[in-house]
């Protein structure tokens, strides 16, 4: 049984009420620009998607944000920054913290009309003061439009991957998709969202019936696998990598690229090695040209302090999964950049 309890106006609704000024909606396409140039190989240089795992407060996120925009002046001519502002968290038994859009007050129940006004908030501030505009992930297909004119790149999740409409949704996007590997780690049912992702779609959205052209930017990210005991199973190595690059070939897909994620099941969640992992892959794209042309960039998880904790008591540290200090991140960029 369904119990009605607040009313949620449409996405267009609250962008009427909550716009983004004319002067930001010119740094958020110049910031697209840039990440497509990227996925499509018009430009060589690595997309970098970095922050907090999850953002469950707007201060230290902001203050993470500037931070990055800082630095984004000393790397721009090799990295391509998008911050992560993660404001939708999955749930493995669907329960717990569930994100800002959902919880704007982690230690209060749901509010998803405050959390709606509270992460175009935090997002249209993000621009404002770092020239970035957000990576987040779509969670909820039919909520993406209440954020989607904020956003230079949108995630599809390992849960969400096999989702048909999830792939409905990311074919009518018009900013970059990265579709993330299914738990299992299959690179067939990888490729196959990808191919729905690029793919002209009908389908029934918010009460409409509607038609997408294909998003030519969906691409895969490798995120590492699970097995049925619950063990971790890395696909950042060469072996793996490559033999997507042999599917990419083989399907016919516009647009070959891969993001490693550095964090999940490729490091186990031990977020120190990911600064290992980035390495060994830059390793890899020196040793190897078609492993440096499919391997566009990264997924970091990183915050102000490193680390997690079981409580919000801590300032710009994450009460999800773990991730790098800022020190520790500020000096991986810029051995990144130093390497490309």
């Amino acid at each position: 049984m369904f119990e009605k309890q607040i009313e949620i106006p449409s996405a267009g609704e609250i962008l009427d009420k909550m716009p983004l000024a004319g002067s930001l909606k010119k740094i958020k396409a110049e910031r697209d620009r840039l990440v497509s140039d990227v996925i499509t190989g018009k430009s060589d240089k690595l997309l970098i998607i970095v922050g907090p795992c999850s953002a469950h407060e707007s201060k230290p996120v902001l203050d993470y944000v500037e931070k990055l925009g800082k630095l984004n002046e000393r790397v721009k001519d090799r990295l391509v920054l998008v911050p992560r502002i993660y404001t939708n968290k999955p749930r493995t038994r669907g329960v717990g913290y569930k994100g800002m859009f959902s919880q704007p007050d982690p230690s209060k129940s749901e509010d998803i009309l405050k959390g709606i006004y509270t992460i175009r908030d935090l997002n249209i501030k993000a621009i404002e003061i770092s020239g970035l505009a957000a990576a987040d992930e779509m969670l909820y297909p039919e909520n993406i439009h209440y954020v989607e004119d904020l956003l230079s790149y949108i995630a599809v999740g390992a849960r969400s991957s096999e989702n048909q409409m999830h792939r409905l949704v990311a074919s009518g996007i018009d900013v970059s998709v990265g579709v993330k590997n299914p738990m299992s780690g299959s690179i067939s049912v990888l490729l196959n969202s990808v191919y729905a992702a690029q793919s002209g779609q009908v389908f029934k959205l918010n009460g409409w019936q509607v038609k997408t052209s294909g998003n030519p930017l969906a691409h895969t990210i490798l995120r590492g696998a699970v097995d049925g005991y619950g063990n971790d199973i890395p696909n950042f190595h060469y072996e793996t990598v490559m033999q997507v690059a042999d599917g990419y070939q083989k399907s016919g897909l516009q647009n070959p690229a891969i993001i490693i994620d550095a964090n999940h099941s490729n490091s186990g969640k031990k977020y120190k090695q990911q600064i290992r992992i980035l390495e060994e892959v830059m390793q890899n794209r020196l040793y190897d040209r078609d492993f440096k042309n499919i391997v566009k960039g990264f997924m970091i998880e990183s915050f102000l302090v490193e680390g997690n904790q079981t409580d919000d008591k801590v300032y710009g540290k994450s009460i999800t999964d773990p991730c790098l200090g800022w020190t520790d991140t500020e000096r991986l960029i810029l051995d990144i950049a130093e390497k490309v």
